[in-house]
């Protein structure tokens, strides 16, 4: 699920990728998260707290102790509330400071005194980072139950240093953790889930392809919660913009060919297949060594089939869940239906790109689920991250006992389906 409904409390510490914490905040309050913000002193020193305030809607605490008559201990009330917190940039003095059980400043007070998950984000100089005692502070919180989002490899604040390890990880990173660590529940654990996602390109020539408008952001989602309920994730992607999620196997390839052998490769022992690519039906019968050149005259091109990967991993089916998509514009649900049914699917997804909000570009999506016992369900427009958790529930479904399997779309905030002009319906609902 998205971090939708969840209390946040962000703790912000005095290092130069504080800046960047002023994103993560607007990306949490998109999501419809509600965020507090915390400051050590040295955090003031690089971004106001009215920066935080403006953006977060809420007060920012800057002090350990109330001010004036205020009767609440900020810090106090800030542990109480929330349903997680996030220190982001942590530096290693706050790392240290939380290793050995330190409560000195509003940031580690707050912590201390709290009773929920807490995702640290460092961000510092990489001599900093390869420092022994860091990393033995980090060892120690860990063992403890933190939750670390790693720093990246990248140009560093000082420009004379360069590029190297220390540098705040990408914040998809950082909101994918958060997911992760906000969804308790893990019904998918010891399950193998293999996602493929994106477009594929097939080259003519060296510089021309036939190719779609796929972005992989649906099977990016569905990668990123599998692994939130629990399962072991492989996802093989076409060439996107996107960064894959943390602590998956991420296999990037770019044609149709390639992403074939990737499945075939990865495929054996999976529990659920999830075909959410746009894979490229035809491709050129021939590539051309060099750029092909304009003429006067119109250009043929003779082309073939690409291999039909699900269906040449139908044929190899036994106890796992097939999940395949279908993008139409016209007789949607019958052509999925035939789809579902040549395919030996359990479920598939049918959209169509023309709808408003839906399709390629978008963050959201409106689909209809079908499963192999013909029951259809609508779903109403949606985040493609909140699509997700509804699909895996579909799936964990045919996976398990239909009647013992835990009902992931309830934790996510989908009504319960009810049957409207004989076709059953769910609507997204933001969690209270």
């Amino acid at each position: 699920m998205s971090a939708r409904g969840k209390k946040i409390v962000l703790g912000v510490t005095g290092g130069i990728a504080a800046y960047k914490s002023c994103e993560l905040v607007r990306a949490l309050k998109r999501e419809g998260a509600e965020i507090r913000v915390a400051m050590t002193r040295s955090a003031t020193e690089f971004v106001q707290p009215l920066t935080f305030a403006t953006l977060s809607g809420n007060p920012v605490v800057t002090t350990l102790f109330p001010q004036g008559t205020q009767a609440e201990i900020e810090h106090i009330d800030l542990s109480r509330w929330a349903d997680g917190i996030v220190i982001c940039p942590a530096t290693a003095n706050m790392i240290a400071s939380l290793a050995h059980g330190f409560a000195d400043d509003p940031v580690s007070a707050t912590v201390r005194a709290a009773r929920v998950p807490v995702v640290v984000c460092p961000a510092m100089n990489s001599a900093m980072w390869e420092d022994a005692l860091v990393q033995r502070n980090i060892e120690v919180l860990r063992e403890a139950g933190y939750y670390f989002v790693d720093p990246a490899f990248g140009p560093l604040a000082t420009a004379s240093e360069g590029e190297s390890w220390g540098r705040l990880a990408e914040i998809e990173h950082i909101l994918s953790e958060i997911r992760v660590v906000l969804h308790t529940e893990k019904p998918l654990a010891g399950k193998k889930v293999l996602v493929t996602a994106g477009r594929t390109d097939e080259y003519l020539d060296p510089v021309r392809m036939i190719t779609n408008p796929a972005t992989g952001r649906m099977g990016f989602a569905l990668a990123e919660a599998a692994r939130a309920l629990g399962a072991k994730v492989t996802l093989i992607s076409g060439p996107t913009t996107l960064i894959a999620p943390p602590h998956i196997e991420f296999v990037p390839v770019v044609s149709a060919d390639q992403m074939a052998a990737g499945v075939q490769k990865h495929y054996p022992n999976t529990d659920i297949l999830i075909m959410a690519a746009a894979v490229a039906d035809y491709r050129p019968k021939t590539i051309a060594a060099n750029k092909i050149k304009k003429t006067d005259g119109p250009l043929t091109l003779k082309l073939e089939r690409t291999t039909d990967i699900l269906q040449t991993v139908a044929a190899k089916k036994r106890h796992a869940v097939h999940v395949g998509f279908a993008l139409e514009t016209t007789n949607e649900l019958a052509h999925a239906k035939e789809k579902l049914s040549k395919k030996r699917l359990d479920l598939i997804v049918v959209n169509n790109p023309t709808v408003p909000k839906a399709g390629f570009v978008h963050s959201t999506n409106r689909v209809t689920i079908i499963d192999r016992a013909g029951e259809l369900v609508t779903l109403e427009v949606m985040p493609k991250i909140d699509l997700a958790y509804v699909i895996l529930d579909h799936a964990h479904r045919f996976l398990s006992d239909k009647r013992a399997a835990a009902t992931i779309s309830h934790h996510l905030g989908v009504k319960k389906m009810q049957v409207k002009n004989g076709r059953r319906i769910a609507g997204a609902l933001r969690r209270s």
